[in-house]
């Protein structure tokens, strides 16, 4: 990261599974701010000289004893900083203050009453009143650091929010940067804007902008490939580079022949006739299914793309003479969840498609111009770099394709029934004006058949599942309430045009406990 941006937020990962909220609500702000694991925030706060610093929440105990910390040194650095929930607790015990943990913790909704105003609060809350907030914690604190003072209370939190005003030091026992909390987002924006006096001008046209020269400098004579895949997060990042390096940029479009409907001609299209970048078009559909005929296992199928996938691109980079670099279009998801708080592994869901492992083989340096962004921030960009609507817009799509929609072997013919069934129901969804409220939406083709009647005839054929989830961050997911009249035009359309299919049905499940994906 060489963002050379002065005014930013530098916000340290104690492990919560929200900190990147904090993230969104601080940029939603206008204020740029980055994630540090809490053993790399020493490094991270030398690098970005940060105006104020955030300290997460967390799994932890302060009162273990190898719990982690935020550096010492911190507290000495003039800066403004924000403590929520475990960064409430770690504050108050360097400090010198004092945590126990609490016979019964305090958790989800709770209302806390304002005692006295602090700069947190400024044209927001007053003193008498009461707000609902989320609670998520089991210790507490119980004895203020010196220099402390309490600024609101809940029934289960007598040190629900503690300021330091002196020092511009707060502290939230509750999270402010989950929904939850109603005014959480305000509070945040009061925090950067108004207690570390930031001017909320960050915009995606200063990152463009940054982000251009910033690629220029590391490539500068050097070739870069880039691996398209169809989906935002590449396309977004081939056009900023090209904008940047021009004809030092080739793309590899390596066509497995697990797309969407018309998605292959689509790409090829935008990306030679609309943008006029040098795109190798690879199909290479009878390769890869060819490699998939007899796998079920919907690891096995992740990984034999994932592998194929790097041979053919490697392949590929070779005819044209090899490049310096690689690029990718890595998110800012991606890098945090590859990093354990405790540096430790963490569970394997699923297994994803990416090029990783080109670098080291191809002795190439990467080009991650995204790595700073989230997935609705890279849409912004895209938006910014004048890409289409349907491309910037379009719901994700996995790595793997439709393989992963067709659970048990997948071959043409199942492909191509799907492919058809998919178009009809995403055809359907914009129709209707909806695709823009759904997070993402695909048909899926099971491995199941049901008898059916279609005329005065019998049939035996396959059963088709469509599926719908709202999201923000594709974390966690909910379903899409669609009416019944809808899912039944979608069922009827399906079984009357695609050959093959008898039956359809909706998936209601949530994530959790369902993926978004079937496998």
């Amino acid at each position: 990261m060489t963002l050379p941006l002065q005014d930013n937020i530098l916000i340290v990962d104690f492990g919560s599974q929200v900190t990147q909220l904090i993230a969104r609500r601080v940029r939603e702000a206008g204020v740029y701010s980055e994630i540090a694991p809490f053993n790399a925030a020493a490094e991270a706060f030398e690098r970005l000289k940060p105006k104020g610093i955030i300290l997460s929440g967390g799994p932890a105990s302060v009162m273990w004893e190898d719990s982690p910390r935020a550096p010492q040194n911190f507290f000495d650095a003039g800066v403004p900083i924000l403590g929520i929930c475990y960064g409430q607790q770690t504050m108050m015990q360097q400090l010198g203050g004092n945590v126990e943990g609490g016979e019964s913790g305090e958790f989800g909704r709770a209302f806390i009453e304002v005692k006295k105003g602090c700069a947190l609060f400024d044209g927001l809350w007053s003193e008498g009143e009461r707000h609902q907030v989320w609670m998520s914690h089991g210790d507490k604190v119980t004895q203020l650091a010196p220099g402390f003072e309490v600024v609101a209370v809940s029934d289960g939190a007598p040190y629900a929010i503690t300021a330091n005003e002196e020092k511009r030091f707060y502290a939230t026992q509750f999270h402010p940067e989950v929904v939850h909390t109603p005014d959480g987002a305000k509070l945040l924006a009061n925090f950067v804007r108004h207690v570390c006096g930031l001017a909320g001008d960050w915009t995606m046209a200063e990152f463009r902008a940054t982000k251009i020269a910033e690629i220029r400098e590391q490539v500068g004579e050097g070739r870069v490939i880039c691996g398209l895949s169809g989906g935002v997060d590449s396309a977004v990042a081939a056009v900023l580079i090209h904008e940047a390096i021009g004809d030092q940029l080739t793309c590899v479009f390596v066509d497995h022949g697990l797309m969407r409907l018309g998605e292959a001609e689509q790409v090829v299209s935008l990306f030679r006739e609309h943008y006029g970048i040098k795109l190798v078009h690879v199909n290479a559909e009878e390769r890869f299914l060819g490699g998939l005929a007899g796998l079920t296992d919907p690891e096995k199928k992740r990984k034999f793309i994932g592998g194929e996938f790097i041979a053919v691109f490697e392949e590929e980079a070779a005819k044209i003479g090899g490049a310096d670099f690689l690029a990718q279009g890595t998110l800012y998801p991606d890098v945090i969840e590859s990093v354990s708080f405790t540096g430790g592994p963490s569970v394997t869901i699923k297994s994803h498609h990416n090029v990783g492992g080109l670098p080291e083989r191809m002795n190439m340096k990467l080009v991650e111009p995204l790595r700073e962004l989230f997935k609705d921030e890279v849409r912004v960009l895209g938006r910014e770099l004048g890409l289409p609507d349907i491309f910037v817009g379009r719901h994700p799509f996995p790595g793997p394709g439709l393989a992963i929609r067709i659970p048990g072997e997948v071959t043409k013919e199942r492909c191509d029934i799907l492919r058809k069934a998919d178009a009809i129901y995403l055809e359907e969804i914009r129709s209707a004006g909806l695709y823009d409220a759904i997070w993402q939406a695909f048909a899926v083709l099971l491995p199941v058949r049901t008898v059916g009647v279609m005329g005065d005839y019998r049939t035996y054929d396959s059963v088709c599942a469509v599926r719908a989830v709202t999201s923000t961050d594709g974390m966690t997911a909910d379903i899409y309430p669609f009416d019944a009249a809808f899912l039944s035009r979608v069922a009827t359309r399906i079984i009357n045009e695609v050959k093959g299919i008898n039956r359809v049905v909706y998936d209601y499940t949530s994530k959790p406990p369902g993926t978004i994906e079937w496998e």
